[in-house]
């Protein structure tokens, strides 16, 4: 029952932190496709040299080494890809953190700052002790309940809900 109203109590904090994260996610995701792009563009143009100088070397060489000098070659590529992609989420997930900082740098913050505040105490129930957190934004704790309305709690529910749209970078 009260975590149905601490969900209902956050609802239209919720709802306003998507649509912000989605127009933020939108300008992000659009810097980190080139990125990304740019990024694979170089990994794959690394994995073509390294497939032609494994398949030189293999012409060269008997067919059993030949077929373990090309495995090894696409292993590496792989990697090279991988490695590529990682980077691009790690770039992404500091974005939206940099983003969510850059919040009290925001017009209206005050306003937004102060809602956060009294849905996370409304939402914890009557009993509530609101704490502001050194990085931003409020947790609210009352016995049994922690509603965590903190800047890093609201950066990684921005990664979850881009979730899909980040694996979407990776697709041609």
């Amino acid at each position: 029952m009260m975590a149905e109203r601490a969900a209902a109590a956050l609802a239209p904090v919720a709802d306003r932190l998507r649509r912000d994260a989605k127009d933020q996610a939108d300008r992000i995701r659009a810097m980190a496709r080139a990125e990304a792009a740019a990024i694979l563009a170089r990994a794959r143009e690394q994995e073509a040299a390294i497939f032609a100088a494994a398949r030189a070397a293999a012409a060269e060489r008997s067919q059993p080494q030949t077929t373990l000098t090309l495995r090894r070659a696409h292993e590496t590529a792989r990697g090279a890809v991988l490695a590529a992609q990682c980077a691009a989420h790690d770039e992404l997930a500091a974005r939206i953190r940099a983003a969510v900082a850059a919040l009290p740098n925001q017009p209206g913050y005050e306003q937004f700052d102060q809602r956060i505040a009294r849905l996370a105490a409304q939402a914890a129930g009557p009993a509530a002790e609101l704490r502001p957190e050194p990085g931003g934004g409020f947790v609210a704790r009352a016995p049994g309940v922690v509603v965590d309305c903190s800047f890093d709690r609201l950066a990684d529910l921005a990664m979850t809900i881009l979730g899909p749209a980040v694996r979407e970078l990776w697709t041609p």
